[in-house]
């Protein structure tokens, strides 16, 4: 009589596993589930045992978690949402949304960009299985909700999101912005260097150099970098810009960045050189002599069919698995905060691209986490 094979028991002669996906299962096992204990505990004395018909004794009748994912207030990930700002410090991370469009010089939108993406962020669980993190196991993160930005007047909106940022920074929580258009990019780094006793260096993805003084007379999104690199310690030659290319790289931009020695890299040449010899640029020349390292994602640095929710999406761009794999490498040396900008709803199709940048913001985070500069030392 032949041998009974045990049930559910693989005949496959090989491993049952990629190596990837072998590390992830082997990594699930050794995550704690005491936050989403604390969380479903929570949701319980919050919002009321569930009716009695339900078997599942976990569940309340209001929805104060994470299930179902399409219930809810939209904060991002359903974090907390932190009303009383001073106690942002309270958390290891800081989302806050700076819904700024007024520098848009062609598809205006990008003010619904925190909406957006806080809204699918509600999809994802906080839980990487190829990364092998569990965000609510790891660290705390609170949503401060929006900076009070003032349409049609720029300069008062970067003074608010300045503003805001080095409030954020200041209390020791990890910014993350929703932006909002590029030019805000001036704004939060000026609201961090001014902090810092040594040197900013920022990592720039994007398909446009956005260093030129001024468009149509004004400071706009194409502008911010030349601005952020005129404040003494964020000199141009710690910018490094990831992506640039196509059709929109105004000629005054690539002047400017010509004369003040910032260092660029296409598409091809991220491409060509491979992702870690990339990374290893990047991190090179943002890092050199600097105290910390601002990192500023524009979505339209991936191929414009992965983004058409932005202000100037361009064909040829990035991958979104080549983008990940560049920011999860930028990011694992640490970073003061982080930005992601030109996000713009009303153009989108599906979500798509409010979804890959609430992508972008979980994988530096756990990149974060996995290389130790999350959660706060001492915290």
């Amino acid at each position: 009589m032949p041998e009974q094979k045990e049930q559910g028991a693989s005949t496959h002669p090989g491993p049952r596993h990629g190596p990837e996906a072998a590390r992830a299962v082997a990594l699930e096992a050794t995550l704690p589930t005491a936050a989403r204990d604390r969380e479903i505990a929570r949701g319980l004395e919050l919002g009321l045992p569930g009716a009695d018909s339900i078997v599942d004794r976990s569940i309340p009748t209001f929805s104060r978690g994470e299930l179902p994912h399409y219930a809810g207030i939209n904060t991002f990930l359903k974090a907390p949402y932190v009303e009383d700002v001073r106690e942002c410090g309270n958390f290891d991370v800081a989302v806050v949304g700076a819904p700024h469009d007024s520098g848009t010089t062609y598809r205006p939108g990008t003010r619904f960009g925190p909406q957006g993406i806080r809204r699918i962020s509600g999809l994802y669980g906080t839980y990487s299985f190829e990364l092998g993190v569990d965000l609510r196991e790891s660290i705390t993160i609170g949503d401060v909700g929006d900076i009070f930005t003032i349409p049609g007047n720029i300069e008062k909106s970067f003074d608010q999101i300045a503003k805001g940022v080095s409030h954020i920074y200041a209390s020791g929580a990890f910014p993350v912005v929703l932006g909002g258009d590029h030019s805000i990019g001036y704004p939060t780094v000026r609201g961090v260097a001014e902090h810092l006793d040594g040197n900013l260096g920022i990592i720039h993805f994007d398909r446009h150099v956005d260093t030129q003084e001024t468009d149509l007379d004004e400071r706009m999104h194409t502008t911010p970098w030349f601005h952020a690199t005129d404040i003494p310690n964020v000199p141009a030659s710690n910018l490094v810009q990831i992506g640039i290319g196509g059709w929109q790289a105004p000629r005054p931009g690539v002047a400017v960045g010509r004369e003040r020695g910032t260092t660029i890299m296409t598409v091809n040449d991220c491409v060509e050189m491979g992702i870690e010899t990339a990374v290893e640029t990047a991190l090179e020349v943002a890092w050199h002599d600097a105290e910390a390292v601002w990192l500023s994602f524009d979505v339209d640095c991936l191929d414009a069919a992965f983004v058409p929710g932005t202000g100037w999406p361009e064909p040829g761009g990035f991958l979104p698995r080549e983008a990940l794999a560049l920011l999860r490498g930028v990011s694992s040396r640490g970073l003061a905060g982080m930005e992601v900008v030109e996000c713009s709803p009303p153009y989108d199709s599906a979500d798509i691209t409010s979804l890959v940048s609430a992508r972008a913001i979980c994988d530096v985070l756990a990149t974060l986490v996995n290389n130790g500069h999350l959660p706060r030392k001492g915290a």
